[in-house]
């Protein structure tokens, strides 16, 4: 029952917020857009075709953490004493030594956030990608390369602060998470029509790339440098993660493979050789075996005592 309301909530939050700053009533489009969805539907009635488009339901994972970062912004917004003490404890800030080891902070920040257009962005974009990943992968997986995204872009600012390139500042915003996430479906979905600002249509792959350029001379040029590396770091992240896993799939998939095969091989030539020692004894008798004979026998026979258990 609360999941419910909670879906319902969102959902109805989402679509005034779609509605309020681009005035259309669908946020992709295209051949592989949201129209191609389980959640769409087709209306008939009144002589002709109408064609609605609904929010998608949200997933369990993207909908708690929906929750956690809407509710800790709102309650660092109307508590201000909280946001200090949330960004002090809970942000990456590599001002010293302290601070830069404490490694909650990568997986904390990420609930984070400076504006209501900081955490809107964020939070639409996973309310709109994020069901896709958490379906596809299972919730389990989904969150750990959300968090892991999002960890990545911490990470390489405290480095980047580490080597003298950047004073120390406080770094919060689930921006790396989202940014793998953009980047994982530009490669997973590369011809998604996603309708920027709901007039410019373009795949995703574009957008993301366009948004990587972005960030990247925004970093150069030192204007919100730390929250650019994020970003940059969240995105290579996202793009090694969904290259990186179908690889190491396949080669331990391979290696299990010639262990299984190699064990095969194993059991074909030792129970030749027990075939070959059994014919012996039928022929000779058993005193006639060797001494690694009865030694090959009193294998095979514990192998296959241990295999009945």
């Amino acid at each position: 029952m609360y999941s419910q309301f909670c879906n319902r909530t969102i959902a109805n939050f989402a679509d005034s917020i779609i509605r309020y700053f681009n005035g259309f009533d669908s946020y992709f489009g295209g051949d592989m857009g949201i129209y191609d969805r389980d959640y769409t539907r087709d209306n008939y009635g009144g002589g002709g075709h109408q064609f609605r488009v609904s929010v998608p339901p949200v997933t369990p994972v993207v909908l708690y953490l929906l929750i956690a970062n809407l509710a800790i912004f709102f309650v660092s917004v109307l508590i201000p004493p909280l946001k200090d003490l949330f960004e002090t404890w809970f942000s990456v800030y590599p001002s010293n030594f302290f601070f830069s080891i404490q490694i909650w902070r990568f997986i904390t920040y990420q609930f984070l956030h400076g504006g209501i257009f900081h955490v809107m962005f964020n939070m639409l974009v996973l309310y709109f990608f994020g069901p896709m990943f958490e379906r596809q992968w299972g919730s389990k997986r989904f969150l750990k390369f959300y968090l892991i995204c999002g960890a990545t872009g911490g990470v390489l600012y405290t480095l980047i602060v580490w080597l003298g390139l950047m004073q120390p500042g406080i770094l919060i915003g689930a921006s790396g998470a989202i940014y793998g996430l953009l980047a994982a479906g530009a490669i997973l979905y590369p011809n998604l029509q996603v309708y920027v600002m709901g007039i410019f249509p373009l795949p995703l792959k574009v957008l993301a790339i366009i948004l990587a350029a972005v960030s990247f001379l925004n970093f150069i040029g030192g204007e919100n440098a730390g929250g650019e590396a994020a970003h940059l770091a969240g995105m290579a992240m996202g793009a090694v993660y969904v290259l990186w896993k179908p690889w190491l799939t396949a080669k331990m998939q391979r290696s299990q493979n010639a262990r299984w095969n190699n064990r095969l091989a194993q059991e074909r030539t030792m129970q030749a050789e027990v075939d070959r020692i059994l014919d012996k004894i039928n022929s000779h008798g058993i005193a006639s075996l060797t001494r690694q004979e009865k030694k090959t026998l009193k294998q095979a026979s514990q192998r296959q005592q241990h295999q009945r258990k």
